[in-house]
């Protein structure tokens, strides 16, 4: 699914020592001869096993040692749906990493176990993040998440099977949906077409909690309001799961949606097997290895003259305390910053920059990511700066779905659950 760029050169001489550097297993400190080795653990941003983030890591600390020869990096890749649950595990047994990239950071960050940002990156870093990005690591006005990858949403159709129903084509360009209703009438006009899933819905464990906010943002919901006060089970959330449940049961989506996930929707649509979905960038790569024609338009709103939303996504770094290793895990962090990187792991995944300097060369790179590029300034994001964030979080991925039967029951039970995990 993802684009296949080189690795560095030097992986091709080198890369053995690089490897038995970054898989040790001795553990973090400080050796007789003055070399501190730091932890580091980063999430797998592979899809079903292909391109895997290894080497892309392997790249960045064989580069980094080289030019740091006394700071030895021992690197940990995790699957992305494994990672928030063994970091948990990490942390409650105290052998705690020195940094992490992937999954939130709000609740160790409530906990102290955190640098504060200032402490661990560089100040012309700093200002080179993409404000609305930065502001989002922030949690009492302190920064402790880094963004470190960052993406957007978009309505994404299947053109063939557009056509195949007879819907209104603009050129060469399906004429997309603007509201829920439009949504609703074109999926029935796909479902008579015979194809399999007209409308995507994947609510399984591995995104919903991004699914259901762009569906509940569209409908004038969200997690939370203006305050930052839980509002799970807020009428306009319920509302929007009713109407979901209805497209369900008419057999306008999957089967069952809780049980499906995101990346196997993506392979289904990249198949010819879905008419529309809420789709991303990391798509790309397979839209265009099967040669489909796609049209990427707004998300739909609940109500005609809504002003679409779109949902921004940052995934984060971070550096944890304990080892005390503030000034190795800065000149990482300072490193795995610089343009070159970024633009190199940006590019490799189809996602999109957190420095202003990258979004310049990959707008340059890849057009394709440009319409994800100019939503994200004004897009939404989850409550990832909340302590009870990390709580919320799972509880979605894995409840979420009977909400499409028992919207009212579900979603008052996440309610509660998010209260209690914020007091």
């Amino acid at each position: 699914m993802n684009k296949r760029l080189l690795i560095a050169s030097a992986l091709t001489a080198g890369t053995a020592l690089a490897l038995t550097a970054c898989g040790s297993s001795g553990g973090t400190g400080t050796a007789g001869d003055g070399t501190t080795t730091i932890k580091v653990v980063a999430a797998d941003y592979g899809s079903n096993g292909q391109n895997p983030s290894q080497a892309y890591w392997d790249g960045v600390i064989q580069a980094f040692e080289q030019a740091n020869p006394k700071v030895k990096v021992d690197l940990q890749v995790i699957n992305w749906n494994d990672i928030s649950a063994k970091l948990s595990t990490m942390v409650q047994n105290k052998q705690y990493p020195d940094v992490v990239e992937g999954p939130g950071y709000a609740s160790f960050a409530q906990s102290g176990l955190l640098y504060s940002t200032d402490q661990v990156l560089d100040p012309s870093v700093q200002s080179n993040l993409v404000p609305a990005l930065a502001a989002a690591g922030k949690q009492g006005g302190t920064a402790y998440g880094i963004p470190f990858v960052s993406s957007s949403r978009a309505f994404l159709i299947n053109n063939a099977l557009w056509q195949k129903a007879g819907l209104p084509m603009n050129g060469s360009q399906a004429v997309a949906p603007k509201t829920w209703a439009d949504v609703e009438t074109d999926a029935k006009a796909l479902k008579a077409a015979g194809v399999e899933v007209p409308l995507g819905l994947p609510l399984g464990s591995e995104e919903a909690q991004a699914e259901s906010f762009m569906w509940e943002m569209n409908n004038g919901g969200g997690y939370t309001d203006t305050s930052g006060k839980w509002t799970l089970n807020s009428p306009a959330n319920v509302a929007t799961f009713q109407q979901l449940g209805k497209w369900v049961s008419a057999g306008l989506t999957e089967k069952d949606p809780g049980s499906v996930k995101r990346t196997d929707l993506y392979a289904d649509f990249a198949s010819g097997k879905v008419g529309m979905l809420n789709g991303m960038p990391t798509q790309l790569d397979d839209i265009k290895k099967n040669s489909l024609n796609v049209t990427w338009a707004p998300l739909p709103t609940a109500q005609a003259g809504g002003t679409p939303q779109t949902l921004g996504v940052g995934d984060w770094i971070y550096g944890f305390k304990p080892g005390g290793h503030a000034a190795q895990i800065k000149s990482f962090l300072d490193f795995a910053f610089q343009k070159a990187n970024q633009v190199k792991f940006d590019e490799e995944y189809n996602l999109l920059p957190v420095t202003t300097d990258a979004v310049q060369q990959v707008q340059t790179d890849v057009p394709a990511l440009v319409p994800f590029l100019n939503a994200l300034p004004s897009a939404q994001f989850v409550p990832v700066s909340n302590p009870a964030w990390d709580t919320v979080n799972s509880q979605v991925k894995t409840q979420i779905g009977g909400a499409l039967t028992d919207p009212q029951g579900v979603l008052g039970t996440l309610q509660k659950a998010a209260q209690q995990a914020g007091q």
